[in-house]
């Protein structure tokens, strides 16, 4: 459905991002943030889905900061790889890659981030960075515990995992009493239980959770 396209942050970089066009007039325009596996074939099925129902979506490939064209699976040594990225991004210069993203689909009315793994951790600081933004959503991000005193400037939802190996359980409870304005479910499944192509998907926990954020996004963006 969507189509690789290359954009501009506002410090020059230039950088690629799958964008994914409805059919109709859109509902609203939505960022999709990564997973430390680049924009691959998961994240590009994800940004085809939320088009699907009725967002122009796109999914900035922010890890072109490092390296391009990341596109990568979830064997061992690729998880390994996709964490080496971690530290390498600096959050001042994803919010600018965000930015770009947000600015690209912006025609479609009221903007939403919604992200995974690493993308949901950068969901959740761009709800108090990132300019122009209607509402987030955080899927399992594993530094959102660390960065549980920034303060939202828009509606938020979380989804946690409750055998997520990566982020300690009460550390996600401690993140949802800080922040109890927020959304925050728990389902019973581990780090990852959205993606259909890791060994730790959850099927039921995968759909209940994709309902409360469509749930989310007609109410935010439309």
């Amino acid at each position: 459905m969507g189509k690789m396209i290359e954009l501009s942050a506002g410090d020059g970089h230039k950088f690629s991002a799958y964008r994914a066009e409805p059919n109709g007039k859109p509902r609203g325009g939505l960022v999709v943030v990564q997973e430390i596996f680049g924009v691959n074939s998961h994240i590009r099925g994800v940004t085809d889905g939320y088009a699907a129902d009725g967002y122009l979506a796109i999914a900035p490939a922010f890890f072109d900061r490092v390296e391009r064209g990341l596109d990568i699976g979830y064997t061992p040594p690729d998880i390994e790889r996709g964490r080496a990225f971690i530290p390498k991004m600096q959050w001042d210069k994803v919010m600018l890659d965000a930015a770009a993203g947000l600015a690209n689909v912006k025609s479609a009315g009221k903007v939403g981030i919604l992200g995974y793994c690493w993308g949901g951790t950068a969901s959740w600081y761009g709800a108090s960075h990132l300019a122009g933004l209607a509402c987030a959503v955080c899927y399992y991000g594993g530094g959102i515990p660390n960065l549980q005193n920034e303060q939202p400037k828009v509606p938020v939802m979380f989804h946690w995992g409750e055998t997520d190996h990566s982020i300690p359980i009460e550390a996600a409870k401690k993140v949802a009493a800080a922040h109890p304005q927020a959304q925050s479910f728990i389902y019973k499944a581990g780090h990852g239980f959205n993606c259909d192509q890791r060994g730790s998907y959850d099927a039921e926990s995968s759909k209940l959770a994709r309902t409360r954020t469509l749930e989310f996004l007609r109410k935010h963006l439309g």
